[in-house]
């Protein structure tokens, strides 16, 4: 892999430890476009995958509901946990409808995730648009200090910069530091964790890597924990390479684990036809 100081994404790429997570993850997305239900019911297996995505995102967040009780509620209104949840599903529904416009304008797109998760949830000023000076966060996960506004624009904007003009990364890695960056910089004053999260989504399944959106990472992370999380971001934060590295294999065990759990409902497809 070339590394070179105009692409620092692919520098990361080959960090210690790094290929192997890339060429593990790349395996197991494989296997699972390989299965013989991906022939017949891929959209099955998509909206499968969309919907479990959604119940790891909003349970990071705090709003661990069991993914049945997902699948039942139809008003996501009321107390705070039905928002949050409702807000993962509407963000998940929306990610792929932004592909074509995230490789021209990441900060358009990240700007109607944050409305998108907003909803009615805060006033017409702060939704979907960076934070301002002053302005308060609510994110309980994270705890990391908050960049101050000037550094969060211009932080996003080298973020943009980097996505727009494209890297020889893995798209493992461009993944993983997007949604390290946005968490690092929380650049809205609520729910920067799904906005992340998304985001991460939309690079693995724009860079061609989980076309069919069907290896949740959402997943993963939560079937991880939530202390594994943050202990794997405080890697990110720290930005060493053995921190980057640590950050990096995290998200690729997510997208791991995010295509066993695909595997096993092709499975019981599968069985459910035979």
């Amino acid at each position: 892999m070339s590394t070179t100081a105009s692409d620092p994404l692919a520098t990361l790429g080959a960090l210690p430890g790094v290929p192997d997570a890339v060429d593990s993850v790349r395996k197991a997305v494989d296997r699972v476009y390989g299965h013989r239900v991906m022939r017949r019911r891929s959209n099955e297996v998509t909206a499968e995958a969309a919907l479990r995505g959604s119940r790891g995102s909003a349970a990071l967040a705090g709003a661990d509901w069991n993914l049945e009780e997902v699948r039942r509620r139809t008003d996501f209104s009321g107390e705070a946990d039905a928002r949050m949840v409702g807000a993962a599903l509407r963000l998940t529904a929306e990610a792929g409808q932004l592909l074509s416009i995230w490789r021209q304008s990441p900060l358009r797109v990240l700007a109607r995730l944050h409305l998108v998760a907003a909803g009615g949830a805060a006033s017409d000023d702060a939704v979907g648009r960076p934070r301002l000076l002053g302005e308060p966060v609510d994110e309980p996960l994270i705890e990391a200090p908050l960049a101050d506004a000037d550094e969060v624009a211009g932080r996003l904007e080298g973020l943009s910069q980097l996505i727009i003009a494209g890297s020889a990364a893995p798209a493992l890695v461009t993944a993983a530091v997007v949604h390290g960056e946005l968490l690092a910089l929380r650049p809205f004053g609520s729910h920067n964790g799904l906005v992340a999260r998304t985001a991460e989504r939309i690079v693995l399944i724009g860079s061609g890597l989980d076309p069919k959106s069907i290896c949740p990472a959402e997943v993963g992370h939560a079937e991880q924990g939530r202390a594994a999380y943050v202990a794997a971001f405080e890697g990110y934060t720290a930005g060493t390479p053995e921190g980057m590295a640590a950050w990096i294999a995290h998200c690729g065990r997510s997208v791991e684990l995010g295509v066993r759990e695909s595997t096993a409902v092709c499975e019981a497809l599968q069985r459910g036809a035979a």
